[in-house]
């Protein structure tokens, strides 16, 4: 007779996950490197003590938000190339409801993070139990069913047999490059406690490795042909370029054919700045040096990029007529704007792609015209992030920082004002270094995301810090893993640029010919008095070090300080709301804007907006 195991579900789903093993660069660790989780009545009574006994092999990271524990392990996926994930489970009910940003985030990113949440009774003997959603002509819809649209597995466990083919399928899903997301899985508080004789061979170790498709060779072909008749061809290397681990791949093709490099926001950091064909940052947050040269290109292979608006200046930022080649992993993706597809893996598909171009180069004048663009982009950013007699400006923070971290320092931010200015002016200093979230573009992120950072890092490169940007509006959101990171001995040096308020947002809102209201602290019509949060003594009071400063000359001797400590630090500075934006680089960015108005700018600029949709590029 086959040897079993008795065991709960949730004594099965962990006793599974530690037998879960990835191949990377030929060493074998665990795929599962923890989990985050608030214990409620939904998880703890089985799930709670299936991780009690493993807690030295699984460490559960205790969040104080189910938010942002989805956001830190969506920044441990990143940090580990989407190759390790974290778990993160949550009480049935607000617990659970609190994860679908997360999970939204995660989706948007392609990232993987799996989750295990509590679900009303599968019997329903005792309906309607503690903070359970009843639909009255349909008792199996839950809240845990909102997640399927932000999910790219979901499954609810209605027997204990199942696990021995959801787990698997989940896991699956989070380590395919094509349709990499999060997994979830509904765990009935009854159900979780059900046992059930499992097959011994279920919790053998199995070690995984990513798959690596390789491209058609017809597709290979038609898109070599296209390149080779360049006169004018570039390169958009995407987030899934390191994804792929082939940015050394990205980088000795470019350097074969010379052919110009741009980078989209997720991926910042394919290039170190100083790389001689690194044009820069491409579309709404770019740069002027890439969004010319995107303009003029009339071949384009972009390589792991789904093309977001803020890539393409919404499909303006591309000449109408220019030819795009899109490698993919994603099927999905490699066939956006009558693209001709290459769908498989980055690294085998640039290989592939040099094979057959061999011989070939971009014309030396075209080389050079982006080198020199790059050029006058480098003194462009060098102005901007300048300080002296000067409002203080997010870009002076940005080129402070800059200076004085190590080429290994991990640098996070997300939503508002900060991913444009850090895209634009920050000079990447080694390769995989910046987080830039704008896939979701979620406040909140940036502190619990650089706390997941920081727990990969610590992994790998103790030594190295992790760096937070966040504006004064995220802090207010989503604070509280300052207090995790202190906690847990994870340190981060976390950047509160106050500028009283959405700032980006009121920019937004002026642009489009309307006066500031209820963005700026100051401008919101329900408030009698506004007045500044005082964010160091708050940070101070999470257990943090923290100091104040005046101005940048002040934040580059507090920043050095934060280097010495062994302690998460809070360096708080105010900066202008108005003044000291990044002016150039910025492609045309499709909103809606409203036209009909008593308002004469706001007629005025919905006219300006809708004169530049003639550049749109129209496809599918």
């Amino acid at each position: 007779m086959a040897e079993t195991h008795r065991l709960t579900v949730t004594q099965a789903i962990v006793r599974w996950l530690l037998a879960q093993y990835i191949e990377i660069d030929g060493v074998e660790t665990r795929i599962c490197g923890g989990g985050f989780g608030i214990f409620g009545h939904g998880n703890v009574p089985c799930l709670g003590e299936a991780l009690y006994p493993v807690q030295d092999e699984l460490p559960l990271y205790r969040g104080q938000n189910e938010q942002s524990m989805g956001f830190a392990a969506a920044g441990y996926a990143k940090y580990h190339l989407r190759q390790r994930f974290m778990f993160c489970t949550a009480s049935a009910g607000p617990g659970t409801a609190n994860l679908l940003t997360a999970s939204a985030l995660a989706h948007a990113n392609r990232l993987p993070m799996l989750m295990l949440c509590g679900d009303t009774f599968l019997t329903r003997l005792p309906d309607p139990v503690l903070q359970q959603l009843e639909h009255f002509g349909d008792p199996s819809l839950g809240l845990n069913d909102a997640f399927r649209a932000v999910t790219r597995y979901w499954d609810r466990i209605t027997h204990p047999a199942q696990i021995i083919q959801s787990l698997p399928a989940a896991l699956a899903v989070m380590l395919d490059p094509a349709e990499c997301g999060p997994a979830f899985i509904g765990l009935p508080q009854d159900v979780q406690g059900w046992a059930w004789d499992y097959p011994a061979e279920m919790f053998e170790r199995r070690v995984h490795r990513i798959r690596r498709q390789t491209p058609d060779t017809d597709e290979i072909a038609d898109a070599a042909a296209a390149l080779r008749g360049a006169k004018r061809p570039m390169i958009i290397a995407g987030g899934g370029v390191q994804y792929s681990r082939a940015v050394s791949d990205l980088t000795s093709f470019a350097e074969a054919h010379a052919i110009p490099v741009v980078e989209t926001i997720a991926g910042r950091a394919n290039l170190v700045s100083t790389h001689d064909l690194n044009t820069g940052p491409v579309g709404v947050t770019g740069s002027d040096s890439a969004n010319t040269i995107a303009s003029e290109a009339d071949v384009i292979l972009a390589v792991g990029t789904r093309l977001q608006d803020f890539t393409t200046g919404s499909w303006t930022a591309f000449a109408k007529e220019a030819q795009i080649v899109s490698l993919n992993a994603a099927r999905h993706d490699a066939g956006k704007h009558r693209a001709l597809p290459v769908v498989g893996d980055a690294k085998l598909g640039l290989q592939a792609l040099g094979a057959a171009m061999s011989g070939y180069s971009a014309p030396a004048d075209w080389t050079k015209r982006a080198r020199d663009e790059r050029a006058k982009w480098d003194d462009e950013v060098a102005r901007t992030v300048a300080h002296g007699n000067r409002p203080n400006s997010y870009a002076q923070a940005i080129g402070v920082v800059n200076a004085l971290c190590d080429p290994r320092d991990r640098v996070v931010t997300a939503a508002g004002g900060l991913p444009a200015e850090v895209t634009a002016n920050w000079r990447t200093l080694d390769i995989g270094t910046v987080d830039v979230e704008f896939g979701f573009s979620c406040m909140g992120y940036e502190i619990a995301g650089g706390w997941g950072a920081r727990i990969a890092q610590a992994e790998v490169e103790p030594d190295q810090d992790t760096i937070v940007f966040v504006g004064d509006g995220s802090y207010l959101l989503m604070n509280s893993d300052i207090y995790s990171s202190v906690l847990t001995r994870k340190k981060m040096i976390v950047l509160v640029l106050d500028n009283g308020g959405f700032a980006v947002i009121n920019k937004l809102q002026n642009n489009t010919g309307q006066e500031s209201f209820n963005n700026l602290i100051a401008d919101c019509p329900t408030v009698p008095e506004a007045f500044a949060v005082d964010f160091e003594a708050h940070a101070r009071a999470m257990g943090a070090e923290a100091e104040t400063v005046a101005n940048p000359a002040e934040l580059g001797e507090a920043f050095q300080r934060a280097k010495a400590s062994d302690k998460t630090t809070v360096i708080v500075m105010q900066v202008d709301p108005y003044e000291g934006w990044t002016e150039g680089g910025h492609a045309w960015w499709e909103v809606g804007t409203a036209q009909v108005s008593d308002s004469a700018e706001v007629r005025a600029k919905h006219e300006e907006w809708e004169s530049s949709r003639s550049k749109q590029r129209q496809g599918v």
